[in-house]
């Protein structure tokens, strides 16, 4: 089980199987920098059923988004029968990060509580916690 955080490269692709299950497609990038070194990670990314729903609907390129879930090497044989592999993720959950701004926006964030009547509180940590 791994957990991430970084940027979208492009818009995520929501596409539906023949069975009318929801598949998204990504890629997350992040980068790390020491003096003037900057390492770079780009990962495939794919999303299921209402997880794959709710990136494509809430997330665009550039925006952040922290995801769990787990890594898989997908290895096949090309044409010339060279041996190829890939590593990608499969997302069971993603989570909004940074600023709302940065993110599909505060628009996003009032949609998700419209969607979900009311049931969406965003929590006050101006102050500590009471423990």
């Amino acid at each position: 089980h791994v957990t991430l955080q970084g940027r979208l490269t492009r818009d995520p692709e929501v596409k539906q199987t023949q069975s009318g299950v929801s598949l998204c497609n990504m890629t997350v990038a992040w980068s790390e920098r020491y003096g003037e070194v900057e390492r770079k990670c780009f990962l495939p990314c794919q999303a299921w059923r209402g997880t794959a729903d709710f990136i494509g609907k809430y997330f665009a390129k550039g925006s952040q988004i922290i995801v769990e879930g787990s890594l898989e090497t997908n290895e096949w044989t090309d044409n010339e029968g060279n041996n190829k592999s890939m590593l990608r993720m499969t997302i069971d959950k993603a989570h909004f990060c940074g600023k709302k701004e940065d993110n599909a926006g505060a628009a996003a964030m009032d949609e998700l509580k419209r969607d979900m009547g009311g049931k969406f509180v965003e929590e006050d940590d101006s102050e500590p916690p009471p423990f």
